[in-house]
């Protein structure tokens, strides 16, 4: 049996690993593109007469995108731990790119729904990936900040693109928008070829241990002596992928995580996907219904600065107890008519609990799964709660549909946030200890 200590590294970082976060930051910033570009269109897109798009095409053009994100969360997500975080996640923004290029230049539902399909399993394994290489070179103990201070670029995406949206669609249509989220990451792609260095706990799980040593040494990381046991693994004998996580150790917590993530981005991307439609039900003008998407991921910046800070100190688990609660609470304020100042006070603290509740379970993953596991794990993570993300815009789009989403669809979205607390409350915090023991059980089996 191991336990978990560190030790310096051996010289002088050359590097800070802000330099790390930087890079995945911009390519979480897709994401959040990603997000709420759909909720900023689909307005324009319903009134377009060069397609006669209706209200169940576009739930489907939705849902078809979130169906490929599920996807390429579950396969990148495991490929990460087999492949290495750096080309997984230089891959997923490549693809993702290119097909949101292509959606710039269709009209055609069938069509549409292909790229959104292709765009999304490129960028399923972005986040997770992300969070997960951000997690390995951030140093102690630090799970919540690392994660929350990674998830701000998700939500300053989503602002920008709401703002981009608010002044690019008059001028030069909806379709310049899929153009103006395309050209970023096609950018960022060969950046990170050659600028983005891969985990060193990845590869010392594949034995190159030279290599692992150099990046160490370059930014000053302390290595814990749970690598040093993963040494003596054989590459064949490492994670076996989700019975890893189904093991008695994890199973509970992995069953807690699967179950509270489905809710919170089914919040994440039914709020995000329909707020702005449901606002104009509500008989606010267009401009006001994308300010209140502004507004909501605003929020959501500022959230992920607390949490992060909060997490640390009190841990991310009973943090994402106490924000999920908070979530419902606002949700069910939101179904009530106030002065339109008081309005846009509630959406932005809706937005300051709502999106970071969900970040904190990526954060309670990041410090509680081993390296040898954790891609897998937040892959799954990510993947699991993608199918909340499809439900999101469903159970939107059916209430919107039924002409009910003002305001019991806020009413809906709260009794969500109250089963994403009860789930979570079933998940533990583990030693690290624990952590390690299993890993040294694995490499002596």
């Amino acid at each position: 049996m191991s336990t978990t200590s560190a030790r310096p590294a051996a010289a002088t970082a050359t590097r800070s690993t802000a330099y790390v976060t930087v890079l995945c930051w911009i390519a979480v910033l897709l994401d959040g593109f990603d997000l709420v570009v759909l909720g900023t269109t689909i307005p324009s897109m319903l009134d377009d007469p060069a397609w006669d798009l209706t209200g169940a095409q576009a739930t489907q053009i939705t849902t078809i995108g979130l169906v490929g994100m599920t996807i390429g969360a579950l396969v990148i997500g495991f490929l990460t731990d087999k492949l290495g975080r750096r080309r997984v996640l230089i891959t997923a923004v490549f693809l993702f790119s290119v097909f949101t290029l292509f959606l710039a230049f269709t009209t055609n539902v069938a069509w549409f729904s292909l790229w959104r399909f292709l765009a999304g399993a490129g960028l399923g394994g972005a986040l997770p990936t992300a969070i997960s290489l951000v997690t390995e070179f951030r140093s102690g103990r630090k799970a919540g900040s690392a994660s929350t201070t990674l998830m701000t670029g998700y939500h300053v995406g989503a602002v920008l693109t709401a703002l981009l949206g608010m002044f690019l669609i008059d001028a030069a249509g909806w379709h310049a928008m899929f153009i103006a989220g395309a050209i970023p990451g096609l950018i960022l792609a060969p950046a990170l070829f050659f600028m983005l260095p891969e985990s060193p706990a990845y590869l010392r799980i594949k034995g190159r241990i030279e290599e692992a040593e150099e990046i160490e040494r370059m930014y000053g990381l302390q290595v814990d002596t749970e690598m040093d046991t993963l040494q003596e693994q054989k590459e064949g004998e490492n994670t076996e992928g989700i019975r890893a996580l189904l093991q008695p150790t994890f199973r509970i917590n992995t069953i807690a995580i699967w179950g509270t993530s489905f809710m919170g981005l089914l919040l994440v991307y039914g709020l995000n996907t329909w707020l702005p439609q449901i606002m104009r039900e509500a008989d606010y003008d267009l401009g006001n219904s994308l300010a209140f998407l502004m507004v909501l991921n605003v929020g959501a910046v500022v959230g992920l600065f607390i949490a992060g800070r909060v997490a640390d100190i009190q841990s991310p688990r009973k943090t994402a107890l106490i924000w999920f609660l908070a979530s419902a609470v606002f949700l069910a304020l939101l179904a009530i008519r106030l002065p339109l100042v008081g309005l846009y006070v509630i959406v932005f603290l809706t937005g300051v609990f709502v999106f970071s509740s969900q970040v904190l379970i990526y954060a309670f993953v990041g410090e509680n799964h081993p390296s040898s596991a954790r891609a897998t794990a937040m892959g799954f993570s990510a993947g699991i709660g993608r199918l909340g993300a499809i439900s999101g815009p469903l159970l939107g789009g059916i209430m919107v549909t039924a002409g009910i989403a003002y305001p019991w669809g806020f009413f809906a979205f709260a009794v969500v946030g109250v089963l994403g607390f009860a789930i979570f409350s079933f998940s533990r915090t583990l030693r690290p200890s624990t952590i390690a023991a299993v890993e040294g059980e694995k490499a002596h089996s």
